[in-house]
């Protein structure tokens, strides 16, 4: 009786281990995934601005998408097997690294940066509605918007923007909630949707400028020195800067490799992410040149090379093109947002409060911390660093996943207990002392320090882009160094 009662107690049915029979994630639905974490304004813009904005090789920018995609798949593949076999959530799985107790507040850190980037996300998606809004009212009747009430602002948005937010806000709260086989039915739609779009917008700004658009491209292309030590240098430098953009993600991948059906679709489908870079790199390209010469041809003065889509749409000024491309970015960005804010968020809150929180409780409560926050963006977070607060936290996610690859691959020899991994019993394998892993809070203390003085001393930001590696490897020798005895 007495276990039963410490598994209730720390048991909740959203992040049990998931029956093998309802793991029906293909590696063409992890495709779908990685396609949706670089599908984003975000991505677009970084992509396009290596091979085009910093007067770089293509072939270096080229080999170092690859390069970094293979690293990211591997720390994927790895960090998301143990979930991928049993079947568990990220926030759980931490429970063997850090205790039963210690999970709950490790997790919440990822639940803290996701639930900040969350409601900043929802703030940018709900611009492009108020876009939107603007747009329709204006072609309807365009005084309608010299209304006073549409002029009064409170916290620097105005009533459409109010409106916009919170209409984004209740829309993904509705859609995200519906459980695993929608949110994979979201990420294929979305990816695919996207990726129709990108196509689409091409073959429109290509038309009887592909000539153009291949050799300006192949004027970027270059063989000469392509071992050199500048070169290297880039590709190493290109390689972290790429592996950053993704490495928020990589730390909680259980939370969707779990669904997966076996291991060898996990592997398949993570090392897809390398095809996704390649077709988006290519994508992105050729529509930030043929949108360069299609404006060079109409004559519109452009200062710079856009490479932000929306800058681009600004600058063609077709209101048909404007809200096709709107609908687009706000699939991306909404789905990039369940998978790198949402649904990593609900999953710690589940761990954290299993007794009090399902699914629509912990969806709401994001919501609501998410209109905070997106609420206050302008007024006062944008301008008060609190972007580099949560960079600090983010610290941590490298040693975290340092310490869980010990764990797992080392510690545990690959297997866990799993009538343990909810039990709150004393003689529970993951109780430890007093519910915490003292030696996994140890390592990624030890981890933290050395990945956040990439970003607190002057003197070693150059290796900012590395800092998850770093610190999953500092914590990874430490925690092996420790629990192996």
């Amino acid at each position: 009786m007495s276990q039963e009662k410490a598994n209730i107690h720390l048991t909740n049915w959203d992040i049990v281990g998931v029956n093998p029979n309802d793991k029906n994630w293909s590696s063409g639905d992890i495709f779908c995934f990685w396609a949706n974490n670089i599908q984003s304004l975000i991505g677009f813009s970084l992509i396009a601005s290596l091979y085009l904005v910093y007067d770089l090789n293509i072939i270096i920018v080229l080999a170092a998408c690859v390069s970094a995609g293979f690293l990211v798949a591997i720390f994927s593949y790895i960090i998301g097997q143990p979930s991928q076999k049993y079947g568990l959530p990220f926030p759980v799985i931490l429970r063997s690294s850090f205790g039963i107790a210690g999970a709950r507040y490790i997790g919440m850190l990822r639940g803290i940066v996701g639930m900040f980037m969350f409601g900043i996300q929802t703030f940018f998606i709900s611009k492009s509605i108020g876009y939107l809004i603007r747009i329709f009212i204006f072609n309807y009747n365009d005084a309608i918007l010299e209304n006073e009430m549409f002029l009064l602002f409170i916290m620097g948005m105005d009533l459409i923007d109010w409106f916009s937010f919170i209409f984004a806000l209740v829309i993904q709260f509705y859609l995200f909630k519906q459980g695993q086989n929608f949110t994979k039915y979201i990420l294929n739609f979305s990816a695919w949707f996207v990726y129709i779009g990108l196509a689409v917008f091409l073959i429109i700004l290509a038309g009887e400028n592909s000539k153009e658009i291949i050799s300006a491209f192949a004027l970027s292309v270059s063989t000469e020195n392509i071992v050199s030590k500048d070169n290297l240098l880039t590709l190493i430098s290109l390689i972290g800067t790429l592996f950053a953009f993704f490495s928020i993600v990589i730390l909680n991948i259980g939370d969707f490799s779990r669904y997966v059906k076996n291991s060898s679709e996990n592997f398949k489908g993570n090392l897809s992410l390398i095809i996704n870079l390649i077709i988006f790199s290519f994508a992105s390209v050729f529509i930030v040149i043929g949108a360069d010469i299609v404006m060079a041809k109409k004559m519109l003065e452009v200062d710079q090379l856009l490479t932000n889509p929306t800058d681009i749409i600004g600058k063609i000024d077709n209101s048909f093109l404007t809200v096709i491309a709107i609908f687009f970015i706000l699939v991306a960005s909404g789905s990039s947002n369940l998978i790198a804010n949402y649904i990593p968020t609900q999953n710690a809150l589940l761990n954290f409060f299993p007794k009090n929180l399902d699914k629509s409780s912990s969806g709401l409560l994001i919501i609501i911390i998410g209109l905070v926050f997106g609420g206050l963006w302008l007024p006062i977070l944008s301008q008060s660093g609190a972007l580099s607060i949560i960079d600090t936290i983010g610290s941590f996610f490298g040693p975290i996943a340092g310490v869980i690859i010990a764990d797992y691959y080392l510690i545990k020899n690959k297997e866990y207990i799993s009538k343990d991994i909810f039990s709150d019993l004393k003689k529970g394998t993951y109780f430890y002392s007093g519910g915490w892993q003292i030696k996994g809070l140890y390592s990624i203390i030890i981890g933290f320090i050395f990945a956040a003085s990439t970003i607190w001393n002057a003197d070693l930001r150059f290796l900012q882009s590395f800092s998850w590696l770093i610190g999953a490897f500092i914590s990874y020798i430490t925690y092996y160094l420790l629990a192996s005895d």
